[in-house]
């Protein structure tokens, strides 16, 4: 483990919620945490209490199930149930600001203008919250929205696999051995 760092005791992966938003850009949290789910071997179950889904074993796994701007409400009523700090959970989020494949790993910081990341931010009243960051690749210039809320491109797909299985891979290294640790590893480039 980390010297001196909090052992990861909950994981959220950011989406939003229903059909129209299944495996777009902007819910590839939610596609790292429904992995991380089948890799160990949990069962999603839904809250209305808390608007999330959420599934238990070692480490708590929750998607809110409210849209993305307002992540934060449903996460901080799981955090608060099972009394973990803000410095025990890793949000899995998008970042348009990555290029698909590239992850990055940060123990705290702004929310890099993630609606869904700053919404944490504000519940907790602090920005040490450690983040995956998992890239979506850039916007054109004139179409972040659509961009985020479209589906990945044929082409993309087995590159969008393999960023997912690394991301598994990442969030389970940073519950094992900690986020500095998982740093090091996971923020390279990918080897092609």
């Amino acid at each position: 483990m980390d010297t001196g760092a909090s052992r990861i005791r909950l994981i959220a992966g950011l989406g939003n919620p229903g059909g129209d938003y299944e495996r777009t850009r902007h819910n590839v949290g939610f596609m790292v945490a429904d992995r991380l789910a089948t890799a160990l071997r949990l069962d999603w179950q839904h809250s209305a209490r808390w608007g999330a889904t959420w599934a238990k074993g070692d480490v708590i796994l929750v998607k809110p199930a409210t849209y993305m701007n307002r992540s934060g409400k449903p996460l901080s009523a799981v955090a608060q149930f099972y009394k973990i700090a803000a410095e025990e959970i890793l949000v899995v989020l998008d970042d348009l600001a990555l290029s698909l494949g590239r992850l990055r790993l940060r123990p705290d910081g702004s929310s890099g203008g993630h609606n869904g990341l700053e919404s944490i931010l504000i519940h907790f009243g602090t920005d040490a919250i450690p983040r995956l960051r998992v890239g979506i690749g850039a916007a054109p210039s004139e179409g972040a929205v659509d961009h985020v809320l479209g589906r990945f491109f044929e082409e993309e797909k087995p590159l969008l696999e393999e960023t997912i299985k690394r991301a598994v891979v990442a969030a389970q290294c940073v519950i094992e051995n900690g986020v500095l640790a998982a740093m090091n590893i996971f923020n390279k480039a990918p080897e092609s």
